[in-house]
């Protein structure tokens, strides 16, 4: 009786050893992670450890590579506050406005500053992630997002990447996925690409300037005369060079094929109050009161119109 237990017993030793060294699912790496990240923050204690442990059995795992890239993001970065004589910096605003016994601004601002290897370690685990799932449309503006942050006010890499991404687009229709949205079509690519249009402009410097503009110009290669690029180049000439008449050809290139195109009407409102030009104020208030978004638009444009046709 004593050495069947002791059979048992060791049976059940063996049985429970076997198990404790199988190997964990990509399941399991995942809630591990997911759990560890939620105690330590992507880049804290041990989870270099979990990614090595989990890359040796799923080398190829989509999850353990954006891990990976999360980690070593999140690695790479340096926060500090810096003082400038500005409004804003990097489209952002200060986190605490203040000004100098003279009343010269200087503001304080949050500023993001990234360690090149790091940085590098996380491109080479998303650019893995995307070549193994060459469909996934947010891998590669997932990309295009860490570039644009790395790179601040002159995202040149991002710009070359975006217009690498729409010549794919374009000359090869490949059946993209996205991880949050249904379908991808031309729509909401272009929808997709004009966002980072934006986030270009809004960076506020003479080099995300310039990508705004290269950015619009070469999606309009493929999209000819689309409203939102041409648009894009309108407020480039006007906000930016301050070149009205350059300006106003785009926006009225625009409103030839839609009158009603609310953007290009309201920009051309704010060019001649800009310039102080009453003629051409009138043109496009007109056009504003007939084609305005909203009741209260129509209503606004009206009632300024006749107020300048009083000041005759």
């Amino acid at each position: 009786m004593k050495r069947i237990l002791s059979l048992l017993v060791t049976a059940l030793a063996l049985s429970l050893s076997l198990f404790a060294q199988e190997t964990p699912t990509r399941d399991d790496y995942a809630r591990r992670y997911n759990n560890l990240i939620a105690r330590v923050g992507a880049s804290g204690v041990g989870v270099e450890t979990l990614l090595d442990k989990w890359a040796a059995d799923y080398p190829d795992d989509l999850s353990q590579l954006l891990a990976r890239f999360s980690f070593w993001f999140t690695k790479a970065q340096t926060t500090s506050v810096i003082q400038l004589p500005q409004d804003r910096y990097l489209g952002r605003e200060p986190l605490l406005p203040m000004t100098d016994s003279l009343g010269r601004k200087n503001n304080f601002f949050e500023d993001t500053e990234y360690d090149d290897e790091s940085f590098g370690m996380a491109l080479e685990a998303l650019d893995r992630a995307i070549s193994l799932n060459p469909e996934r449309l947010d891998l590669r503006l997932l990309r295009a997002d860490a570039l644009t942050s790395y790179e601040k006010g002159s995202p040149d890499m991002a710009l070359a990447s975006l217009k690498a991404l729409a010549d794919e687009n374009y000359r090869q229709h490949p059946a993209w996925t996205h991880e949050t949205l249904e379908k991808v079509d031309d729509d909401v690519f272009k929808a997709l690409l004009q966002d980072y249009c934006f986030v270009f402009f809004r960076l506020g410097t003479d080099s995300s300037a310039e990508a705004f503009r290269a950015l619009s110009e070469h999606m309009l290669t493929y999209c000819k005369d689309d409203p939102l690029f041409l648009n894009n180049l309108g407020s480039y000439w006007f906000v930016t060079k301050k070149d009205y008449k350059k300006a106003l050809k785009y926006y009225d290139k625009v409103l030839k094929k839609n009158p009603g195109d609310n953007t290009a009407i309201r920009n051309c409102v704010l060019l001649a109050r800009t310039k102080k030009d009453v003629k051409l104020e009138k043109k496009y208030l007109a056009m504003m009161a007939q084609y305005g978004e909203s009741e209260t638009d129509r209503a606004s444009a009206s009632a300024r119109l006749e107020a300048l046709n009083l000041k005759k």
